[in-house]
Protein backbone atom coordinates (compact mmCIF):
# COMPACT_ATOMS: atom_id res chain seq x y z
CA UNK A 1 0.00 0.00 0.00
CA UNK A 2 1.25 3.08 -0.87
CA UNK A 3 2.17 5.75 1.53
CA UNK A 4 0.14 9.06 0.83
CA UNK A 5 2.95 12.28 0.69
CA UNK A 6 2.37 14.89 3.69
CA UNK A 7 1.21 18.04 2.95
CA UNK A 8 2.86 21.27 3.70
CA UNK A 9 1.82 24.98 3.92
CA UNK A 10 3.98 27.88 5.38
CA UNK A 11 3.86 31.76 5.19
CA UNK A 12 7.59 33.14 4.71
CA UNK A 13 8.67 36.37 5.63
CA UNK A 14 12.13 37.13 3.34
CA UNK A 15 14.44 40.29 4.93
CA UNK A 16 16.94 41.71 3.03
CA UNK A 17 17.59 43.15 -0.51
CA UNK A 18 14.69 41.51 -2.12
CA UNK A 19 12.78 43.87 -3.25
CA UNK A 20 13.88 45.20 -7.22
CA UNK A 21 15.74 42.32 -7.46
CA UNK A 22 13.35 39.79 -9.30
CA UNK A 23 12.88 37.69 -5.99
CA UNK A 24 8.81 37.28 -6.65
CA UNK A 25 9.08 36.60 -10.35
CA UNK A 26 12.21 33.90 -9.74
CA UNK A 27 10.27 32.55 -6.79
CA UNK A 28 6.95 32.18 -8.88
CA UNK A 29 9.18 30.65 -11.70
CA UNK A 30 10.61 28.12 -8.48
CA UNK A 31 7.25 27.42 -7.23
CA UNK A 32 5.52 26.15 -10.53
CA UNK A 33 8.83 24.11 -11.63
CA UNK A 34 8.66 22.14 -8.35
CA UNK A 35 4.57 22.02 -8.00
CA UNK A 36 3.81 24.16 -4.97
CA UNK A 37 0.75 26.42 -5.11
CA UNK A 38 0.27 29.73 -3.01
CA UNK A 39 1.29 33.59 -3.56
CA UNK A 40 4.10 35.88 -3.35
CA UNK A 41 3.83 39.48 -2.79
CA UNK A 42 5.75 42.84 -1.89
CA UNK A 43 5.58 44.58 2.05
CA UNK A 44 5.42 47.95 3.12
CA UNK A 45 8.78 47.25 4.83
CA UNK A 46 10.73 46.09 2.54
CA UNK A 47 10.48 42.47 2.86
CA UNK A 48 8.84 39.70 0.58
CA UNK A 49 6.22 37.61 2.15
CA UNK A 50 5.12 33.88 0.48
CA UNK A 51 2.34 31.67 1.19
CA UNK A 52 2.99 28.27 -0.28
CA UNK A 53 1.27 24.82 0.11
CA UNK A 54 2.30 21.39 -1.48
CA UNK A 55 4.14 17.76 -0.52
CA UNK A 56 5.75 18.46 2.20
CA UNK A 57 9.56 17.83 0.80
CA UNK A 58 8.98 20.35 -2.58
CA UNK A 59 7.93 23.01 0.11
CA UNK A 60 10.77 22.28 2.03
CA UNK A 61 12.85 23.40 -1.60
CA UNK A 62 10.94 26.04 -1.50
CA UNK A 63 11.92 27.13 1.46
CA UNK A 64 15.48 26.15 0.59
CA UNK A 65 15.65 28.17 -2.25
CA UNK A 66 14.39 31.16 -0.57
CA UNK A 67 17.53 31.49 2.12
CA UNK A 68 19.67 32.24 -1.18
CA UNK A 69 17.02 33.73 -4.25
CA UNK A 70 18.14 34.75 -7.14
CA UNK A 71 21.71 35.87 -7.87
CA UNK A 72 20.71 39.66 -7.68
CA UNK A 73 19.15 39.65 -3.74
CA UNK A 74 20.98 39.46 -0.33
CA UNK A 75 18.74 37.77 1.77
CA UNK A 76 19.63 38.10 5.35
CA UNK A 77 16.90 35.70 7.34
CA UNK A 78 13.76 33.82 6.46
CA UNK A 79 10.93 33.56 8.40
CA UNK A 80 8.97 30.47 8.59
CA UNK A 81 5.38 30.04 9.76
CA UNK A 82 3.68 26.37 9.75
CA UNK A 83 0.11 26.27 9.54
CA UNK A 84 -2.65 23.80 8.30
CA UNK A 85 -2.84 22.54 4.53
CA UNK A 86 -5.93 23.63 2.85
CA UNK A 87 -5.48 23.24 -0.55
CA UNK A 88 -7.47 26.55 -1.58
CA UNK A 89 -4.98 27.28 -4.46
CA UNK A 90 -4.79 26.34 -7.81
CA UNK A 91 -1.62 27.50 -9.16
CA UNK A 92 1.27 30.14 -8.08
CA UNK A 93 1.15 34.02 -8.27
CA UNK A 94 2.56 37.19 -7.82
CA UNK A 95 -0.10 39.14 -6.11
CA UNK A 96 0.33 43.14 -6.20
Amino acid sequence: MAQKTPMKRVHLIIHGLVQGVFFRSQACEKARALGVTGWTANNADGTVAITAEGPSNLVEQLIDWCHSGPSTSRVEKVDVEESTFTGEFEGFEIRY
